[in-house]
Order: C-alpha cells, then structure tokens, then sequence
C-alpha cells in the first residue's frame, strides 16, 4: 500500500515530536552529594570559573531562578557546561559553572557530587563563610535534571559578606524574614 505524501509527514512530525518530548524531559538524580563553596574556598581563591555559560563572563554568581541560576561546580564528565539544574533542598536552580576535585575524585568511586556557590563574586566572606557553608550542608539529596522554567524559586541569599547573621537565619525561615523587615 503507498503511503500518501500528508500521511508521510504526519508520522514523521510524531517522531519529530516524540523526539522532542524524550530530549526535553526531565529526571531526577537521587543521592547526590551536596556541599557549598564560594569566594574564600575556590581553587583559587576568587570568583572565577571554569566554564564561561554568557552573561556573567567566567564569574560565579546567580540568585536561584531559571533565568539566573546560580553557580555549582562538578566534575567535568558528570555534567555537560551550563547545564540547569534544579535543587529541591534549596529551591533554586543551579547551573554548571565551574570544576570541583572533590567532586572529581567522588564521581570515580561511583559518588554523584554538586558544589554550590554562596556568597559574594566579589567579597572574601572568610571563615564566616566557610562556616556557613559547612552548616548548610545537607545529607545527600536530590536533584532535577532538565527541569521545567516554573518550580518554586526561595530568594533567600545562601550567605553575605555584609551580613554574616544571614547563614544562621536562614535555618529560622520565620525570623530571617522578619529581620529584613
């Protein structure tokens, strides 16, 4: 039986549109490692990256929404450079900004890690900050990959030079939005 030349692109626009959806769909990753770094514990000290994903010219940074993830850093082969991600735990989304040995030597025993920035990409937050991102250090958590542009976004600032009480705050959800009142 010949097929018909509209019947022909119908089914290829199915494909097309079926290969779409697979490309476009989110998956969650679960157990992954979570840790936090920044300006005073980079390699080396600073704000510079690995990967240069536009806007912000190899400078770690961001505020958490789709449109300004903010920085993480992973091992090279575990991600493909500025990659979104989506991290529940923190409510915001993350992109693949930068390198981590750590991570590096994890992933080879098997382990997925993510590094997240905190902090100032211009102030040296110093053991305040190393301390903070120590204390929001969860257990393994998980992550989505190629998420959707519309989960829930906390805007809360993860750590601040200026203002080191944030980190502590920030476990009182309740109080650090009052203190910004």
């Amino acid at each position: 039986m010949k097929s018909t030349i509209s019947q022909r692109l119908g089914f290829a626009a199915i494909l097309a549109l079926g290969a779409t959806s697979v490309v476009n769909a989110c998956s969650v990753d679960n157990d992954i490692t979570i840790t936090f770094y920044g300006f005073p514990d980079n390699d080396p000290p600073g704000a510079t990256t690995a990967y240069n994903c536009g806007e912000r010219n190899n400078i770690a940074g961001g505020v958490g929404t789709f449109d300004d993830p903010l920085t993480f850093a992973s091992a090279p082969d575990e991600f493909s450079s500025c990659e979104v991600i989506y991290l529940p735990y923190l409510k915001k989304y993350l992109r693949f900004e930068d390198s981590c040995e750590q991570c590096t030597t994890d992933l080879n025993s098997g382990k997925q890690h993510v590094d997240v920035w905190t902090g100032s990409s211009t102030v040296d937050g110093g053991q305040t900050q190393i301390e903070c991102e120590n204390s929001l250090t969860p257990d393994a958590q998980p992550i989505v990959r190629q998420p959707p542009e519309d989960l829930p976004v906390d805007f809360t600032a993860l750590s601040h030079a200026s203002h080191p009480e944030i980190c502590s705050l920030l476990e009182q959800p309740e109080i650090f939005h009052q203190h910004l009142l």
